[in-house]
């Protein structure tokens, strides 16, 4: 799929029993699955790679390609430090 050669694949990650499993979310066909020890484990690794970090986008954004929500969030921080004193 040109989507994921050109973007990279989004991946989703699911455990079932002890096997963690992954698949591209865009239906390309990537998939992938790793046995852990326990069940626990593998539920644990799928739910840590599973989650979406776009809570912390302007935090890591690249240096670049978001430099204009690093500078907005840098004035934020700026004005926020100043008002509290």
């Amino acid at each position: 799929m040109v989507r994921c050669r050109i973007l990279g694949h989004r991946y989703r990650f699911s455990a079932e029993g002890e096997t963690m499993t992954w698949r591209c979310q865009r239906d390309c066909g990537a998939t992938g699955s790793k046995r852990y020890p326990t069940a626990a484990e593998a539920g644990r690794y799928a739910a840590a790679f599973d989650r979406e970090d776009s809570a912390d986008l302007g935090r890591r954004a690249p240096l670049v390609g978001l430099l204009p929500l690093r500078v907005v969030r840098a004035v934020r921080a700026l004005r926020e430090r100043r008002a509290n004193g």
